[in-house]
């Protein structure tokens, strides 16, 4: 029975290629398929690297993504070592990748990776917001609707949050921030990390959205500070779940809608709306 091969998800420089691990280069020499979202890119990252790959390069994107994966699944249950690169960074997060790591471990195939930069947890320690608790929520939608429901419903959310964005797209991201979070909302855009021309703008989302009008250029990452908790009244918390739940909306839902906006716990709430229906 052949022993299936190894997944190794590679991360690149997300800039500077000398922050490249030394483990990288081995990983792409030695490969016996090294599948890269942008061959071209790989060639310059090689060269750089001072590596010439000795297995197989083949393309591997977004595109390709789901017809492609089956067929590195075949190499990799034939014993051979798969390596995958993207342009910048993890592969699978918000990049190729994610699709084939599912279906090596579906097929008992080990998955490892090698550590790299990343524009996430950079951004986040430059950013001098709170890095305690934080979430990654990539992309947010193009369509402008789809974009103000998805800030909507991440207002309440305490976590620091980071997001990728389009340079195109950051003066109309960074404005429907303002009006979902809130203008005085602390955030950070941190540009071309790593980079010549690295930049870091922190302040309010309404002045980085005014500052965004003028146009910016390279890779994004937008730091926002979460929501600050405001303690309410239980008693007139409660209140408002009975008026809800008495027009209709479901106990549970609005014990949770209710104890985002509040900073008060769910399950005290729930209990206690449950407790004054009874009594």
């Amino acid at each position: 029975m052949t022993v299936p091969g190894t997944l190794v998800l590679a991360a690149t420089p997300i800039g500077d290629p000398r922050d490249a691990a030394p483990r990288l280069a081995a990983e792409l020499g030695s490969a016996d398929v090294v599948a890269a979202e942008d061959t071209r890119r790989l060639h310059r990252l090689c060269q750089a690297l001072g590596v010439h790959p000795r297995g197989a390069v083949l393309s591997y994107h977004e595109h390709n993504e789901a017809s492609r994966t089956p067929e590195l699944l075949e190499r990799l249950q034939r014993g051979d070592r798969v390596v995958v690169v993207t342009d910048a960074g993890m592969p699978s997060v918000s990049d190729p990748g994610y699709r084939l790591v599912t279906a090596a471990i579906a097929a008992d195939a080990p998955v490892t990776c090698v550590p790299g930069p990343s524009a996430v947890l950079m951004a986040l320690a430059v950013s001098g917001l709170p890095v305690d608790r934080f979430c990654f929520e990539g992309f947010l939608p193009r369509k402008a609707g789809e974009r103000a429901r998805a800030l909507a419903e991440l207002a309440a959310e305490r976590r620091t949050m980071v997001f990728f964005e389009a340079p195109h797209r950051l003066a109309a991201t960074l404005t429907a921030m303002a009006e979902a979070f809130g203008a005085d909302r602390h955030a950070a855009v941190c540009r071309e990390l790593t980079k010549t021309y690295e930049e870091v703008r922190r302040g309010e989302l309404a002045d980085l959205a005014a500052w965004a009008v003028e146009g910016a250029r390279g890779e994004i990452t937008v730091v926002v500070a979460g929501a600050a908790p405001t303690v309410s009244d239980p008693g007139r918390a409660v209140a408002v779940i009975q008026e809800r739940v008495a027009a209709g909306e479901r106990l549970k839902d609005v014990a949770k809608e209710v104890a985002a906006s509040t900073g008060l716990s769910a399950r005290e709430l729930y209990d206690a709306a449950l407790a004054a229906r009874r009594g």
